[in-house]
């Protein structure tokens, strides 16, 4: 008989690293039915789907109040939906806001919690380490220094590794070389990568900045840069953001995917995020940049305890490092001239960016494990088989 599997990925990163598991799973038990939040990925896999993840990227404090109603309602509704399929599991992937209010409903209903990517509570708000505790099954984290970190506060994690890894194991690009002649770039440029962000919030608040520092450093040096867009962002809106203050027009820019960027790039600027570990296991030296409206910077600034926002600096340095091995340009800090200093800085001391790149790729080695979603699907497998 079929098992049902419930799943909640609320953003695009989730729905990738809950496709993983979920396909393993299916490949072991090909009738399980799956149904929640996610994207296109648990699509293409035959999930049913209530939401799709690009309703749900919402992120800072006043947005989440703005959407309080819709989030209200999305709730609601899956709590209907789940007390008439009554799955036998429910994987939840990262985005703690809301997995952990449906953590506690599935708690209550009896069905077990499999919660795979914790929360960042050693960032901030530790005190839903209480609702981790009583309300999930199995935790299941990406960072070593997350099992000492539960286990102090009465909770067994188990390190599975980072999904990123696993994810970019089968990514093969061809070389610099031909890359550059396919798209014309002459030897000798700089290229400079620009990531930022998938969010729509997010790129209007730090978008603008990357634009103004590119053309800062397109004044005074031979450079080519590399846009990797979010693909389920309009790329009107990046139009009008690069074109904002009119000051681009000779600035030339490559569009491609995400690890081309991160592949090909001698220095990439980079919004605070997933993509900072991305970018780490490729070793792509960086700066990372991250601004947000002034009421939310304000709210999080009093929350978060950490020196460094970068999964980067934390992972290559550790959590309370105050030294950092990739600069973090944060809210005003991350100008335009403040971007462009930063980066001229970097691009005219290669020793700086090498060192910088060895350090990346190394920290990259403590991430990995055999396969972070066969554990997870094996965890899964426990509850949807017996």
């Amino acid at each position: 008989m079929a098992g049902k599997l419930f799943v909640l990925a609320g953003e695009v990163s989730g729905d990738l690293h809950a496709a993983g598991p979920v396909s393993r799973l299916l490949q072991r038990a090909p009738g399980t039915e799956v149904f929640g939040i996610g994207g296109e990925r648990l699509r293409a896999l035959g999930a049913r789907l209530l939401y799709d993840t690009r309703r749900m990227s919402i992120m800072g404090f006043v947005d989440v109040l703005r959407h309080a109603p819709f989030l209200k309602r999305v709730i609601r509704e899956l709590k209907a939906e789940i007390r008439r399929e009554r799955p036998d599991a429910a994987l939840l992937v990262d985005y703690p806001g809301m997995n952990l209010l449906i953590a506690r409903f599935l708690h209550e209903e009896g069905i077990p919690v499999v919660y795979y990517i914790s929360p960042q509570v050693w960032a901030w708000k530790e005190r839903r380490v209480e609702a981790i505790r009583r309300y999930v099954d199995r935790l299941l984290v990406i960072f070593r220094f997350e099992v000492e970190f539960f286990r102090r506060h009465g909770v067994e994690a188990e390190f599975v590794g980072s999904p990123v890894v696993e994810e970019l194991r089968d990514v093969s690009l061809p070389p610099k070389e031909e890359f550059m002649r396919r798209h014309e770039i002459a030897a000798g440029t700089e290229l400079v990568g620009l990531l930022p962000g998938s969010r729509r919030q997010e790129l209007s608040h730090i978008f603008p900045s990357m634009a103004g520092a590119a053309a800062l450093l397109a004044e005074s040096r031979n450079v080519v840069f590399l846009l990797g867009r979010a693909p389920q962002l309009d790329p009107a809106l990046f139009d009008a953001l690069w074109n904002n203050d009119g000051d681009n027009d000779g600035v030339r820019v490559v569009e491609c995917s995400a690890y081309e960027v991160m592949q090909y790039s001698d220095l990439g600027l980079v919004t605070s995020g997933t993509a900072t570990l991305e970018s780490l296991c490729f070793g792509m030296p960086m700066v990372v940049v991250y601004r947000t409206g002034r009421l939310n910077y304000a709210i999080g600034r009093r929350l978060v305890k950490l020196t460094s926002i970068s999964l980067a600096n934390i992972v290559a340095r550790g959590l309370h490092s105050k030294e950092q091995a990739v600069p973090e340009l944060i809210q005003d800090a991350a100008s335009p001239e403040g971007i462009a200093r930063e980066a001229t800085r970097l691009l005219s001391d290669p020793g700086a960016l090498s060192a910088m790149r060895r350090e990346l790729l190394e920290a990259r080695a403590g991430l990995a494990s055999e396969a972070p979603s066969e554990a997870v699907a094996r965890a899964l497998e426990g509850y949807l088989l017996n």
